[in-house]
């Protein structure tokens, strides 16, 4: 969801930037903004804050995970190696 309270900010910022001799319809000009604005944010795929933060910490919970099994793999690996040094290994 779009925060509206940032989107009327933008809109009054662009509206403020219209020549001096335009600015009599200034509030429509800033409600015309903001429409266009919003139905434009619309139609981005965007996520909330909320979701985002979500997956961030998702993605850092997997990724832990994963450099907990690299590191496994790792020591079963040196192990493996250390098996076959020995004369007894038969390949």
């Amino acid at each position: 969801m779009i925060d509206l309270r940032q989107l009327d900010d933008l809109a009054r910022r662009l509206s403020a930037l219209v020549p001096p001799g335009l600015r009599e319809g200034r509030e429509e000009l800033q409600q015309n903004f903001k429409a266009v604005l919003q139905s434009g944010l619309g139609k981005l795929d965007l996520v909330t804050r909320e979701e985002f933060d979500v997956q961030r910490a998702v993605l850092l919970r997997t990724r832990e995970k994963l450099e907990a099994l690299q590191r496994q793999v790792e020591q079963l690996e040196a192990r493996l190696a250390g098996q076959g040094d020995t004369p007894d290994h038969k390949h």
